[in-house]
């Protein structure tokens, strides 16, 4: 019996996916609380040590792992995500849906939140029933509800509490995609990098339904990426391995995953059957259990492998940080007060130093931001230029061998129409991929003089009282998981209708085309210049954000480090003043708490290296991703 069978038939009949536990997160979560009880009696000493363990604490629990659903037009994903959350909560479209993907996480209620592609506010709506909240999104993501994304929606979110959104699984229903919907899978691709994984959907005949060229660029895109042979009941036991065979090798030959790519049979509408009537034994029949098992096991369970170790360096950096503080006021507290003093007026002055190299930095990050916005419009004036080439071209092969007299705008407009939302996205595509390495490289060049100039403050209080200290393990706690965003942009493809005036009228047919041609060709300038506009305006917010982002970063943590090694100064010196000598216990009581945070940071270092080793043993024993 599969462990999701078990787990649902000890919990009253809800089916959820396969819990692992993890002695790792455990005993994580036990020293994080063990640190936090060491530091509470020095609280006035440690406040940003103790908000630093209680914020990683909320990071280990609130760990996301976001999955992508490919799959073209009517291949059955919106089935089988509604067999993965329990209920029949996407529609299931008749008609090709918009380009809107619905994003569906946690939430104690039924919930959805829509976001416009301008400005206006989201709207957020409440479902009482499961019923209600499908036939909700049916208004805002299907061509019937929302025809051409009239209503201008960029996504749709939903939030429901099923229990393997729970575990932290967020599941993405990309729109559909086929041979008169080419233009959705430059928007889908551009999703991608913000997932950890992608579920790609095939029919029962792989060879026929796959799109290898936009295959290879998902492979390109994502890391982790398994596939999933729906309608699978409609094959025999032979047939499927016959399915998975010619798909493994086509794989393989054509895109060139590996042989141990993970490839399921799945009956999605079975599933979603089976699951409506708790009717366990076709759940396992539908082979949705194997996905639940593969999805926690092999994807979710080893990106929190990854995380948890990282927080246990980050805890253990804080701790090290924490005990440089006690350290110091201990070092204080067996000073004379003139010295302490004297040392700390040394202290500020090289401050002064630091703070002057803190101005530098800023310096050099708006110089980088200028230098990055040029390379932006330099690479905005190349798409300028391609679009111009790419539409004109467009436009006078739909002028071709008609009559002069004839011509009219509505032809060149839907001409137009039908192209700019491939050729823009394509071009977002490219451009925000080359773009996003330069802002990484000037993002990273700044975090690594960041770090050390905070490590200056560090080792400058070390140095001037004669306590010893090491420099921080980890390189730093990845970035914390954002909400996933789509880009979809609202492309302008109109033109204004392009009327013979009186001397077109009168001018032979040869030069009545020209002046037409030349109307159209500036039109298409501009429709350019905006759309190119939308997409250099977009890039330019994000990239400005991100550096604004890391340069207040930069300065609270700065701060944060400064006003903790003073503050460690100034509270010896205020000991001292009230008494003429510390009692000899009080430091001996700083001194235990210190020895307990040595040992605490030592155990998360070492179970990160253990757990790291253990966890990813676990996995490769379950078998390749």
């Amino acid at each position: 019996m599969h462990q999701a069978i078990k787990e649902a038939s000890e919990s009253g009949g809800v089916i959820g996916p396969p819990k692992f536990p993890s002695s790792f997160e455990s005993g994580l979560r036990e020293r994080l609380a063990d640190a936090i009880e060491c530091l509470l009696p020095l609280h006035d000493q440690c406040t940003s040590a103790i908000a630093s363990i209680d914020q990683l604490l909320k990071r280990l629990a609130d760990g996301r792992f976001i999955l992508a659903v490919l799959g073209q037009f009517k291949s059955g994903k919106s089935t089988l995500l509604n067999a993965l959350i329990g209920e029949t909560v996407l529609p299931s479209a008749v008609l090709p849906a918009t380009s809107i993907p619905t994003i569906v996480s946690w939430g104690e209620s039924l919930r959805v939140r829509v976001v416009y592609n301008d400005d206006r506010p989201a709207t957020m709506l409440t479902a009482g029933q499961t019923g209600d909240l499908a036939q909700c999104l049916s208004r805002f993501v299907t061509e019937a509800g929302n025809p051409r994304n009239h209503l201008g929606i960029s996504q749709v979110e939903v939030f429901h509490p099923s229990s393997i959104l729970k575990q932290g699984l967020v599941l993405v229903d990309t729109p559909g995609f086929g041979a008169t919907l080419r233009h959705r899978m430059d928007a889908t691709l551009n999703f991608l990098p913000q997932c950890d994984a992608a579920m790609f959907l095939v029919g029962i005949d792989p060879l026929i339904t796959m799109d290898l060229e936009f295959l290879k660029k998902v492979r390109s895109k994502v890391r982790r990426l398994f596939f999933i042979i729906n309608k699978s009941d409609f094959l025999g036991s032979q047939g499927r391995e016959a399915a998975v065979c010619s798909l493994r090798t086509m794989l393989t030959e054509h895109v060139g995953l590996g042989g141990d790519t993970r490839i399921f049979c799945v009956s999605a509408l079975e599933a979603l059957g089976s699951r409506h009537l708790n009717d366990r034994a076709a759940l396992t029949e539908s082979g949705l259990p194997e996905v639940l098992e593969h999805v926690n096991a092999f994807l979710v369970r080893g990106k929190s492998v990854a995380s948890r170790a990282a927080i246990s360096l980050k805890a253990a950096d804080v701790l090290d940080d924490a005990v440089l503080q006690l350290r110091l006021t201990i070092r204080c507290l067996q000073m004379p007060t003139e010295e302490v003093e004297a040392r700390r007026a040394l202290f500020d002055r090289q401050l002064e130093d630091i703070r002057r190299e803190r101005t530098l930095a800023a310096e050099l990050l708006a110089r980088e931001r200028t230098s990055l916005n040029e390379v932006l419009e330099s690479l905005a004036e190349q798409m300028r230029h391609r679009g111009q080439a790419y539409l004109r071209g467009v436009a006078q092969a739909a002028l071709a061998g008609l009559d002069p007299g004839k011509v009219g705008e509505i032809l060149i407009r839907f001409a137009l129409a039908a192209v700019i939302p491939d050729f823009f996205d394509h071009e977002m595509s490219e451009i925000t991929a080359d773009f996003s390495k330069r802002v990484a490289e000037a993002s990273r060049h700044f975090q690594e003089r960041a770090n050390a100039l905070i490590e200056l403050v560090r080792k400058t209080a070390a140095g001037l009282f004669d306590v010893s200290y090491d420099a921080p393990e980890s390189a730093g706690l990845p970035e914390e998981t954002h909400d996933p965003f789509w880009i979809n942009h609202d492309w302008t493809g109109s033109l204004k209708p392009v009327r013979p005036n009186m001397l077109d009228r009168i001018l032979p047919s040869r030069n009545r085309l020209s002046r037409i041609e030349h109307r159209i060709a500036e039109q298409i300038d501009m429709l350019v210049a905006r759309n190119v506009e939308i997409l250099r305006w977009s890039t330019y917010l994000s990239f400005d954000e991100a550096f604004s982002r890391l340069d207040t970063s930069f300065d609270e943590r700065l701060a944060d480090t400064i006003n903790a090694t003073h503050g460690a100064i100034t509270a010896a010196l205020a000991k001292h003043k009230q008494v003429e000598q510390v009692a000899p216990e009080g430091i001996s009581t700083l001194q235990r708490c210190a020895a307990q945070l040595i040992g605490i940071a030592a155990a998360l270092r070492d179970a990160s290296r253990c757990g790291t080793r253990n966890d990813a043993a676990g996995l490769h024993s379950h078998g390749a991703v």
